[in-house]
């Protein structure tokens, strides 16, 4: 099984249907996939929480250049949500997604209902974990956070049967938990991870996003910043990590943030390096900023 990192261009692909269809039901998805899936072409799926943005499309866009289907989903998924969470208020934007997507060339899109992903309750549900990396960096924070995400990919893995699937690479450590849960299951799916689209300021695209005030908006860049100026320091050969770390949340917290994490990690594993590790490197970043939990990374 292949595992590839950003887009990979194939012009035999077609440019997708302006009449994409909206399915709410696993028999119907299955039904619309049937002929695809006879005909032995290729089905991409590109698993999403709605409020789409340029990131979003971008994946859509990937998806088209490797598939001859391009299937996206939107669900709100309950299970990876915590009990202080923005589930209730996280944003959701059917229509106009809808016309993203169509634009985008996205075939079909599968909007179900929570009883329709989890028809015996969440609380009878069957869970998915990925033991070890689940647990670090965004899942120490957000415990429960990661058995919800590789649950319910799980599930649409199941139910859309793709070739392949389209992951940004802004949730670093969600893909890398992904990657694990496929290898670990003999899941016939390839994951393909899509390079982080950015604002011009430098700030990562996500639906939180638009939690920030303007006065927050104009803080949050500070966050990519500090990313890079890490990176330069460990190019410039610094391998103090800790106090590179420790000097990055305080530059953070100076302009407004609150901390919740900052490592430089080895990219494999995402555990810190050893003395001496010349694995490749990247840097993950989280914190909070007004009502906004923003993550971010950088890989050297």
């Amino acid at each position: 099984m292949a595992i590839r990192s950003g887009p990979v261009p194939s012009p035999d692909r077609n440019t997708g249907s302006s009449n994409m269809k909206t399915i709410h039901t696993i028999a119907d998805l299955r039904t619309a996939l049937k002929p695809t899936r006879l005909s032995g072409q290729k089905i991409a799926l590109v698993p999403t929480m709605g409020n789409l943005h340029q990131g979003h499309i971008k994946l859509v866009e990937t998806a088209r250049r490797q598939a001859d289907t391009v299937v996206a989903s939107i669900f709100v998924n309950p299970l990876q949500f915590g009990a202080n969470e923005d589930l209730d208020s996280y944003p959701r934007t059917l229509a106009s997604d809808q016309e993203k997507l169509m634009a985008a060339g996205c075939d079909l899109l599968f909007a179900p209902g929570v009883s329709e992903v989890y028809p015996e309750g969440q609380d009878n549900q069957t869970l998915v974990e990925v033991p070890g990396l689940s647990d670090l960096h965004c899942g120490a924070s957000r415990p429960g956070h990661f058995r919800g995400v590789t649950t319910v990919v799980c599930k649409l893995f199941n139910i859309v049967q793709p070739d392949l699937a389209v992951f940004g690479l802004k949730d670093y450590q969600q893909v890398a938990v992904i990657r694990k849960m496929v290898r670990d299951l003999c899941i016939p799916v390839d994951i393909v991870g899509v390079p982080t689209e950015r604002a011009g300021s430098g700030l990562a695209l996500s639906s939180r996003n638009g939690y920030l005030s303007a006065d927050e908006l104009a803080i949050a860049p500070l966050l990519q910043k500090t990313l890079q100026q890490t990176a330069d320091a460990v190019r410039n050969g610094a391998t103090d990590f800790s106090a590179l770390e420790q000097q990055a949340q305080q530059q953070l917290e100076a302009g407004g943030f609150q901390r919740d994490y900052y490592r430089i990690l080895c990219r494999d594993s995402l555990q810190p390096p050893e003395a001496g590790d010349v694995r490749p490197l990247v840097i993950l970043a989280a914190a909070r900023l007004g009502p906004a939990r923003l993550i971010d990374n950088l890989e050297i």
